[in-house]
C-alpha cells in the first residue's frame, strides 16, 4: 500500500545561519512514526501528544501538525508504517515451507495481540475509533490495511483445501468469519478483559480451526 508522501519543509527564514538551519532539519518520516509507536508501548495513547512527539523528536507541536495536519492523520501514518512491517513479517511467515495449516498457525500468532496494551492493537482500536467521523481517504486507507490481511488468509486458504490439507471451503468467507473471531478475541485481549488472556485466546482459536477445516 502506498501512503501519502510528506509535504516538503517550509523554507527557511532568510537570514538564519546554515548551523541553525542544520539544527531545525525535521528528522526522517519513519524516524517520526516509530518514535510515535515506541511513545505508545512505553507511555500509553494518552502520553502521545503533538507536543510531547515533538520533543521526543526535536521537533515543534507546529512543525509536527505542518507535516501530518492533525493527531488523526499522525494516527493513521503510524499505523500504516506499523503495519507495513507486520505485513513484510506476514508474507516472510506465509511464503514458507510449513503446511498450510502450519503457516495458519502462524497468521494466527502474528494477528493476535502480545497481551494487554499491545501497541499495535491499542493504535488500531484508537483509529477505529476515530474512523467514525473520518474523511473518505481515511476511510479507504484503512480499508487497505484489512484488504492486505483478508488477501492472503483467503489465498493461504484456497491453497490449504486445494492440497486436501483443509476440508472444501469457501475461502473469502470464511476468512471474513475467521478474522471476525479473531478481531473480537483481539480486543478482549488488548483491552486485557479478564479471563481472555493470549494463550487461552489462541487455544480457543485452535479448536475452533480444527473443527472447522479438519
Amino acid at each position: 500500500m502506498t501512503t501519502p508522501q510528506s509535504p516538503s519543509p517550509p523554507p527557511a527564514a532568510h537570514g538564519r545561519p546554515d548551523g541553525a538551519r542544520r539544527r531545525n532539519t525535521a528528522p526522517p518520516r519513519e524516524d517520526v512514526l516509530g518514535a510515535a509507536m515506541g511513545m505508545i508501548a512505553e507511555r500509553g495513547l494518552e502520553k502521545l501528544t503533538m507536543a510531547a512527539l515533538g520533543r521526543e523528536v526535536g521537533m515543534s507541536s507546529g512543525h509536527l501538525l505542518y507535516y501530518f495536519r492533525s493527531k488523526d492523520e499522525l494516527l493513521l501514518r503510524t499505523l500504516e508504517w506499523s503495519e507495513g512491517k507486520l505485513g513484510a513479517e506476514r508474507a516472510r511467515l506465509l511464503t514458507g515451507t510449513g503446511t498450510a495449516r502450519e503457516r495458519l498457525a502462524a497468521y494466527v500468532d502474528l494477528y493476535v495481540p502480545d497481551g494487554h496494551r499491545d501497541p499495535h492493537w491499542t493504535l488500531w482500536l484508537e483509529v477505529w475509533n476515530r474512523s467514525q467521523n473520518a474523511d473518505d481517504d481515511a476511510r479507504d486507507r484503512q480499508a487497505a490495511i484489512e484488504g492486505a490481511w483478508h488477501r492472503d488468509l483467503v489465498a493461504l486458504l484456497a491453497e490449504g483445501v486445494s492440497k486436501g490439507e483443509f476440508r472444501s471451503v469457501d475461502p473469502d468467507r470464511f476468512a471474513a468469519r475467521l478474522r471476525a473471531l479473531l478481531d473480537g478475541f483481539s480486543i478482549h485481549v488488548a483491552i486485557g478483559l479478564r479471563g481472555t488472556d493470549r494463550a487461552r485466546i489462541l487455544a480457543h482459536v485452535r479448536e475452533f480451526l480444527d473443527e472447522s477445516l479438519g
